[in-house]
């Protein structure tokens, strides 16, 4: 069948890689949302086909360049990790499965209606967890919810934490931070900076002991010399 002038040729379609709107209202869902992914994003490390990503416009309706939207954070298994200019649902196969939003003011009741049927009816998004980092706009702030026979269902609390069946970790509010806590070893994921840092500690703390260990093989010689030299006296 010949294609219409008018119509649009879905092979040649150039989907956008902007929609125009600020990444994040404040500096702390900012600075949230980066760590958030690039936590889970060096969590992952070792396996290939988990892709984490986050404030990336997804497609969702072939041909159609308006639908579409851009989660804080977004993760999806058996997906390669590459770098991608936006996420088309038809070509990558799959849904987000685990999407982190960071609500505000400008974003609550999008996030808790048009977002939440989006990703429950239409991206069918397996976990959908929302965070209020000012506990002004959530009640409670820190909220999650599992897709169940085609409808979210809350995910209830364990010891004051959300498990995620997607990532396999829990989440929880630490201050105005949402942070990533792993069941197996009991331990906090950390953030890039923090394993910066701690990595930092570790080569000064070697450093330290090997100016340590220089110093003392330095006294060693130099009492050495003396001994020899009390002897051949």
């Amino acid at each position: 069948m010949n294609l219409k002038l008018d119509e649009p040729r879905l092979d040649t379609i150039e989907y956008p890689t902007s929609d125009g709107r600020p990444m994040a209202e404040t500096d702390i869902h900012r600075d949230l949302m980066l760590d958030l992914i690039t936590s889970l994003d060096d969590w992952y490390v070792p396996d290939p086909m988990i892709y984490v990503s986050g404030n990336l416009l997804v497609f969702y309706r072939r041909g159609n360049k308006r639908r579409h939207l851009a989660p804080d954070v977004f993760v999806v298994r058996g997906v390669s990790k590459r770098r991608r200019d936006n996420y088309l649902i038809w070509e990558e196969g799959k849904s987000p499965e685990a999407v982190i939003e960071l609500t505000s003011a400008s974003t609550c009741n999008e996030d808790v209606k048009y977002k939440f049927d989006l990703y429950q009816d239409e991206l069918k998004v397996n976990e959908y967890f929302l965070f209020d980092p000012y506990e002004e706009y959530l009640e409670p702030s820190l909220q999650g919810f599992r897709l169940v026979d085609g409808e979210f269902q809350p995910i209830q609390f364990v010891n004051g934490r959300l498990p995620s069946e997607v990532l396999g970790l829990y989440l929880f509010r630490d201050g105005t931070q949402l942070r990533l806590w792993d069941p197996k070893t009991g331990k906090v994921v950390p953030t890039r900076s923090e394993r910066a840092a701690a990595a930092e500690d570790r080569a000064d703390s070697a450093a330290e002991r090997a100016d340590s260990a220089s110093a003392e093989n330095e006294r060693l010689r130099a009492e050495l010399e003396e001994m020899k030299k009390r002897l051949g006296g």
